[in-house]
């Protein structure tokens, strides 16, 4: 299959704009199912009277939403285990961060711990199952992936979101090391029957950008406060589109990482790997 260049804007007419938008829109929302789910329980409980504390009916749900979807095939078993990690990661970070007092979650519930509650690792969960998702759906490839540098560079971001409180904040050099790293990295991706191709230091920016507008809602509707906004509700700065970039960068990592070592283990001679380690002194490969 030919492959198309995303940043090619001579191949962009108003037509094929208009072709690719409308099935890009499609799979995306295909693979935002569990994100939109849990941003519209998110919406329900603000307005709606519940008989539980709000953040309890939120864990149930969260939960309920996952097995529904492992149950209906909408997610598979292995994605299902990639969402519970990424909610257990979360959740980790979320219990440093709000003793920190970096956020708080200002209502009561039965399921908080250290003044977290359960819940709060599906906002994690969430981009962990819409990179697994999209990855499926449009058949991702990661070319010319340097999967030793990267690992280093993920670990590095996210251990800088609680080193950072004691020594200086390290996330634009590591910013810095991510693009160095991925400069001739791609992803390869299929919409609407088309194969494409764009530089994924620049996927990880738009989906920072799109966690950061997710992020302003969420606040919005309570899911959690900063300290600036518990008095009155203000948008999130602008600043926080980097640490969204950041943390969307390390989970496409620990992703990367798993489907390399399914490739590894599951895959078969002559098979595409999804992600083509970087060799040195070789071109990257096209699709």
């Amino acid at each position: 299959m030919a492959e198309r260049d995303v940043l090619d804007s001579s191949r962009w007419r108003p037509r094929r704009i208009a072709r690719f938008a409308y099935y890009f829109t499609i799979v995306e929302l295909q693979s935002l199912v569990f994100a939109i789910a849990i941003f519209a329980a998110l919406a329900a409980s603000a307005v709606v009277p519940l008989p539980i504390p709000r953040y309890d009916a939120l864990l149930i749900f969260g939960v309920t939403l996952t097995l529904a979807l492992w149950a209906i095939g909408w997610e598979t078993g292995r994605e299902v285990l990639v969402i519970c990690a990424f909610h257990l990661i979360g959740l980790a970070l979320e219990l440093f961060k709000v003793h920190q007092g970096s956020w708080s979650y200002p209502e009561d519930a039965f399921t908080k711990i250290a003044g977290v509650p359960l819940y709060a690792g599906f906002m994690y969960a969430a981009v962990g199952s819409y990179i697994v998702q999209a990855w499926r759906r449009m058949d991702l490839r990661v070319t010319d992936f340097r999967l030793v540098t990267m690992a280093i560079l993920a670990v590095l971001a996210y251990a800088n979101f609680f080193t950072h409180h004691w020594i200086p904040d390290l996330r634009w050099w590591i910013a810095a090391g991510f693009v160095i790293a991925l400069w001739r990295t791609f992803v390869h991706f299929t919409v609407g029957g088309h194969r494409y191709r764009m530089p994924l230091v620049l996927s990880f920016v738009a989906i920072g950008v799109a966690l950061w507008f997710a992020e302003n809602a969420a606040t919005f509707l309570g899911a959690w406060k900063y300290p600036d906004q518990l008095e009155v509700w203000r948008s999130v700065h602008v600043g926080k589109v980097g640490s969204w970039s950041l943390l969307v960068s390390l989970s496409f990592v620990l992703v990367a990482i798993l489907k390399y070592i399914e490739g590894e283990l599951f895959g078969h001679p002559g098979d595409k790997r999804a992600v083509e380690p970087h060799k040195k002194g070789e071109e990257p490969p096209e699709e």
